[in-house]
């Protein structure tokens, strides 16, 4: 139970109902555009082109065809975005950004027009100060955020990426700011990437700003770059969700740099962190094995999962880490990945998940396609820089989920719904208070419960467990998850009967329990 924010929020809300108006509590809320439910997928030139002059209107029309013929638009790519140097160094006389017609001759707006012919969407680039990035100095929109937001409506933009270079010192909330209203007046729906590089922690801020935000500095096409970029997005979970999205910058696969085990674990890492994927090699000259990796329509499917889960490191010794996923339908995901220069045992087990109690579960491993079964134990060699990437079901008897609105709660608790997350129509807010309890009524038999919680303070919430008003576990820790919106689990084996049993758990500590979601009875 969040105890004194929620008697924050109350007592502002009595202040506010005394001067008669009406109060509605929430939590931060993400950028309202109704656009990148779930992480962009597409394509950018600037990994593969840069500057060079091979970027042009020949090359995002041979994308844009690829899309088509590769089979790339049905397994779920769809935005087809330009970089950098597009435009003239200089403003024309009425203010406006004009193309390069060196590079394309024909306009923006009929490159528009051919990408959405295609059924694709189309994505432009520019920089939130005087100039962008590019040495040659090509006008940027900071004093023009207005004016650039209506012209890229008026030639059909459906994505921005908004970058930070030449930016004056000005603060970075205020000019990103001013771009997300200026879109939001331009009369188009205009998908908004935040490209800041993270310098001053945009996951803090940005996701009423944009839809997604970049995390990290720019990606370069080798190993060192791509696993530092993982590791510094990958602490940053509880910030991702549907519409507003972590960005540790665009795919390196098809470049040449890295192996092909590297590629997977690169594709693999983006995925299980619902990260954009944005392909970033030039698709005319790319590899069979290229493609494989970027079709591989299992893999996607984690990324693109509606519940808008960013994955968690379940552990990380030594550079073997664990990943753990929540996807929609309750099964997990699982990434073992070996950072270590030498092949390694990796593992984890179904239980630490938080899937819930079975008597078997099911691994696929989504690169091999191979499935097996489990009584728990999740493991693998893994060779030096891979990872093996495992989608995790029960195989054996379901489990039956009781959720926190059917609990009955002790003296001060509430049913709440204020946390994003939860399953069902809210979750149990026990009291702060030694002894404030959650209770449901289930029936067995079973041989597990599965308790899907909360715990947005820094130190675990002991409870002990009881199954018809006796103890059958105690002092049973529920840690700290790092935020009451990212939600977990704690499995504890039983013995239940056929029949009717009362399940309590009982705060042992004056911070009373921690906030209860569900809890899942497994045969």
């Amino acid at each position: 139970m969040s105890s004194p924010r929620r008697i924050a929020s109350a007592v502002a809300a009595l202040a506010l109902a005394a001067s008669g108006l009406v109060v509605c509590q929430s939590e931060a809320l993400a950028l309202e555009n109704g656009l990148l439910r779930t992480p962009p997928m597409g394509f950018n030139n600037w990994n593969s082109t840069h500057c060079r002059a091979d970027f042009n209107e020949a090359m995002i029309k041979g994308i844009a065809d690829l899309f088509v013929s590769k089979g790339l638009k049905d397994a779920g790519y769809t935005y087809v975005n330009i970089d950098d140097c597009w435009a003239l160094p200089s403003r024309n006389s009425a203010g406006n950004l004009v193309p390069d017609p060196a590079r394309f001759p024909g306009g923006i707006k009929a490159l528009a027009d051919y990408v959405h012919a295609k059924g694709l969407k189309f994505g432009i680039y520019t920089s939130a100060g005087t100039k962008t990035c590019n040495t040659a100095g090509f006008p940027g929109a900071l004093g023009h955020e207005q004016q650039d937001a209506n012209l890229f409506a008026s030639w059909g933009v459906d994505y921005l990426k908004y970058d930070n270079c030449n930016n004056q010192g000005v603060d970075a909330q205020q000019r990103y700011k001013a771009m997300r209203d200026a879109l939001a007046r331009s009369g188009r729906p205009i998908a908004y990437s935040i490209c800041e590089w993270g310098q001053n922690k945009p996951w803090t801020w940005a996701a009423p700003v944009g839809n997604l935000w970049r995390t990290t500095g720019d990606i370069s096409d080798k190993w060192s770059s791509m696993i530092g970029k993982a590791q510094t997005n990958r602490g940053l979970a509880q910030y991702a969700g549907p519409g507003h999205w972590n960005d540790p910058d665009m795919l390196e696969v098809g470049n040449g740099g890295m192996t092909a085990a590297e590629y997977r674990t690169h594709f693999s890492l983006w995925a299980m962190m619902a990260a954009p994927l944005l392909i970033g090699s030039d698709l005319r000259k790319a590899s069979d094995d290229s493609f494989t990796i970027l079709k591989n329509t299992d893999v996607i499917a984690l990324d693109q999962d509606p519940l808008g889960k960013q994955a968690t490191v379940l552990s990380a010794d030594a550079g073997r880490v664990v990943y753990s996923k929540v996807l929609s339908n309750g099964d997990r995901a699982v990434a073992l990945s070996n950072e270590t220069s030498a092949t390694a045992t990796i593992g984890t087990t179904a239980s630490a998940t938080g899937i819930g109690g079975a008597s078997s579960y099911t691994l696929k491993d989504l690169w091999s396609k191979a499935t097996r079964t489990t009584t728990g134990a999740i493991s693998a060699s893994v060779p030096s820089h891979a990872t093996v990437l495992y989608r995790v079901s029960k195989a054996g008897g379901s489990a039956t989920r009781y959720e926190a609105e059917a609990a009955t709660l002790s003296a001060g608790g509430t049913v709440d719904a204020n946390h994003a997350g939860y399953s069902g129509t809210g979750f149990a807010n026990g009291a702060n208070a030694l002894g404030s309890y959650v209770e449901w009524e289930v029936t067995g038999p079973a041989s597990a419960l599965t308790f899907g919680y909360a715990n947005g303070t820094t130190a675990a919430r002991p409870v002990d467990v009881s199954v018809d008003g006796t103890v059958v576990a105690a002092g049973v820790p529920f840690p700290a998850t790092g935020a009451w919106t990212t939600w977990s689990a704690v499995t504890k084996a039983v013995s239940l009967a056929a029949g009717s049993h009362t399940i309590r758990l009982t705060a042992t500590t004056d911070g009373g329990p921690p906030n209860l979601d569900y809890v899942d009875v497994s045969p």
